[in-house]
């Protein structure tokens, strides 16, 4: 039998589970429980993987997967014949659809800090790591970077956001690239090759082009996706 704490936080990780496909992290459900630790989260976690209601998925931080429900919990979340009643003709449509799947992975990337100029990106290694849900990364390699500066502002990418790029020596025409142009100064831009000559293109008409001989930039990653967080 499960303690009241137990059962709540089983409750809350399922609910999660169910409605993002992301399992909270243990800042959320210490909060949500009104715990004055995360300790306190662990214990829980430690008695709900012994007793078989969840577990830990390997390499993947703030995995978790729920094995089993205690009886009754299952049934206590709201149907969806409880909402309101669509025809009998949409009814029919939505018994066929499939249950979305559960993306529970999380993959936590190396954050090199903001991308500025004057430094290359090897000059921002650090121990931080951003968490991302792995849907929002494809095979090989990632990094990511804290975008400084309004110079991508028409491409929707906002001071602050967190690029999240592909490690790669070479882009196609027209891809966001991360380029170091003389070993010193990287930036985030889009990559063109006019005339010979590689152009890295701004998304801010307030900003000009830059032109560059093909061995003085050099690729080290494009650019995949993006996080934002509101304050």
């Amino acid at each position: 039998m499960l303690t009241r704490k137990q059962h709540d936080l089983l409750a809350f990780i399922h609910t999660r589970l169910q409605t993002s496909g992301v399992s909270p992290s243990f800042e959320e459900m210490k909060e949500a429980l009104e715990l004055k630790s995360k300790s306190g989260v662990h214990r829980l976690i430690s008695a709900l993987e012994e007793r078989r209601f969840i577990r830990r998925l390997p390499n993947r931080a703030r995995a978790l997967e729920v094995l089993r429900l205690p009886e009754g919990m299952a049934a206590a979340a709201p149907a969806p014949a409880a909402q309101a009643k669509p025809s009998n003709v949409v009814q029919a449509e939505f018994g066929k659809r499939a249950a979305p799947k559960v993306a529970n992975d999380v993959i936590e990337l190396p954050l090199h800090g903001r991308i500025a100029a004057g430094q290359p990106i090897e000059a921002f290694e650090t121990d931080a790591a951003l968490s991302v849900p792995a849907a929002l990364l494809g095979s090989g390699e990632h990094y990511a970077l804290e975008v400084s500066g309004d110079s991508m502002v028409e491409a929707g990418i906002l001071d602050g956001d967190y690029a999240l790029i592909q490690r790669c020596e070479t882009a196609r025409d027209g891809e966001i690239v991360v380029a170091l142009v003389d070993g010193q100064e990287a930036t985030l831009k889009y990559l063109r090759k006019e005339g010979g000559m590689v152009r890295l293109d701004p998304a801010n008409a307030m900003y000009e082009a830059q032109h560059y001989l093909p061995s003085r930039v050099r690729i080290q990653g494009k650019l995949v996706g993006l996080l934002r967080r509101y304050h």
